[in-house]
């Protein structure tokens, strides 16, 4: 079976439908920026020159990573990054992009039909058997809400003690939350939006979901600048999964190795800030 990060059950496609329409503006120097790559690995530059083409899938279901924008074209995180990659490689002339079905992308990678899946495969012992992943770019944080005129400061372990927090049953977030805050009371909602009508109406003191779902809420005309983040950003390989990464063929190492090698040059280049800020203007962490 195949799997994304956190099994796809965040709903990222209905993102700008059911959380409230068009994302308000906010200014850059607000946003916070991760850096997941570490710095101190030292990589050879790779020269991919004798290579030919390198072929990227992805999908068309996982806004804001992969999508289809206005005009119908490929867009997305994931694609502004393949395409960055090949730059930072100096193969984009021989750099290809191509969409299909979640379900259809392992399946094409094992026919030779591509060479790299970009589109939120999760690191699963099922997946590793049968790929070869490089190092995460990007974690699925877990954060907090609260209203503007209620918000909390950490340690969130004990502004939370004792106190009410929503969360949507039968989820990681909702085994994450008793699992690392186990002095709060958990309020079990069935969707995010009931979670969040009660925190909004001071039933509950916070809500815990998924950061990056909840950033969009907090800066779309829905959330009406109702809410804030309070607290850090949480993260969690048990809970939350390993995040995104970049899968290639088991016998493909190298390439896998060059593209975290290209990361790792877009993030020195501040490349990578600048993509974290044009899909995510409402930092999830």
């Amino acid at each position: 079976m195949i799997a994304t990060s956190v099994g796809r059950l965040l709903a990222l496609v209905s993102l700008c439908v059911s959380l409230g329409g068009p994302v308000a503006p906010v200014l850059a120097q607000d946003v916070a920026v991760p850096n997941f790559f570490d710095q101190r690995q030292r990589l050879v530059k790779p020269d991919l020159a004798e290579r030919g083409r390198v072929r990227f899938l992805t999908t068309t279901d996982f806004p804001p990573f992969n999508f289809l924008d206005a005009r119908g074209q490929l867009a997305g995180f994931n694609v502004d990054l393949a395409r960055a990659i090949c730059e930072e490689l100096q193969i984009l002339a021989t750099c290809q992009i191509e969409a299909m079905p979640f379900d259809d992308l392992l399946p094409a990678l094992r026919r030779g039909e591509g060479d790299a899946i970009i589109a939120g495969l999760a690191m699963t012992p099922a997946n590793r058997r049968e790929t070869t992943f490089t190092e995460p770019y990007f974690r699925y944080p877990a954060r907090f809400v609260t209203r503007r005129d209620a918000t909390l400061a950490e340690p969130m372990v004990e502004s939370l003690a004792g106190k009410a927090v929503a969360v949507v049953g039968g989820t990681a977030h909702a085994a994450m939350l008793r699992a690392f805050f186990p002095t709060t009371r958990a309020e079990v909602f069935p969707t995010r939006e009931e979670g969040l009508a009660a925190m909004r109406e001071g039933k509950v003191a916070a809500f815990f979901g998924d950061g990056v779902g909840l950033s969009f809420w907090l800066g779309s005309e829905t959330a009406a600048d109702c809410c804030a983040f309070s607290g850090g950003a949480y993260l969690s390989d048990l809970f939350l999964g390993e995040g995104l990464s970049i899968a290639v063929q088991p016998q493909d190492g190298d390439l896998a190795r060059s593209f975290d090698y290209a990361i790792g040059q877009l993030v020195v280049r501040k490349r990578f800030s600048e993509l974290m800020l044009k899909y995510f203007p409402y930092s999830p962490f």
